[in-house]
């Protein structure tokens, strides 16, 4: 992968305040032609420097209004019951973000629901009734205190 340059990062700490501005806009503010801009923003797409560029919604317009942090611990460690995890977690709505942890717990479950029964028929389907979940702890989101995805670069 090619190193980034001072352009690159400037690139890439704008895109990540908005990413609708335009090559031109990009460009005045970093001191780049329209068309320099766009062959970097390219360049950082194809080498998957940005992952994504998205709108992020906010989960109330949809009615979900509780977000729960759940840590998991299975009952076989695995490979395939790894594997098997992973798979039930990426086709489960609900869960926002996983992540395959060490320490105490297996994994770590961001979740989105409509309430406490959402919750609850959420964690029936995919926790309880899944025989390699051994343990899984819930905590309640009160307060959004920080959430972003931006790097410091």
């Amino acid at each position: 992968m090619q190193a980034l340059d001072e352009y690159d990062k400037k690139l890439l700490q704008l895109m990540q305040v908005n990413n609708k501005m335009t090559a031109q806009e990009l460009g005045d503010l970093i001191n780049l032609s329209a068309s320099a801009v766009q062959r970097r923003l390219s360049r950082l797409r194809e080498n998957r420097i940005i992952e994504a560029d998205v709108s992020i919604i906010s989960p109330s317009v949809l009615g979900l209004t509780i977000t729960c942090i759940v840590d998991i611990i299975l009952e076989d460690g695995n490979s395939k019951a790894l594997e098997n995890f992973k798979a039930s977690m990426r086709k489960c709505t609900e869960v926002m973000q996983c992540y395959f942890v060490t320490g105490t717990y297996d994994f770590v479950i961001i979740v989105n629901a409509n309430d406490m029964q959402h919750y609850e028929s959420f964690a029936k389907k995919w926790l309880m009734d899944n025989q390699n979940v051994k343990h899984f702890y819930t905590h309640v989101i009160m307060d959004k205190v920080k959430v972003g995805y931006n790097l410091t670069i």
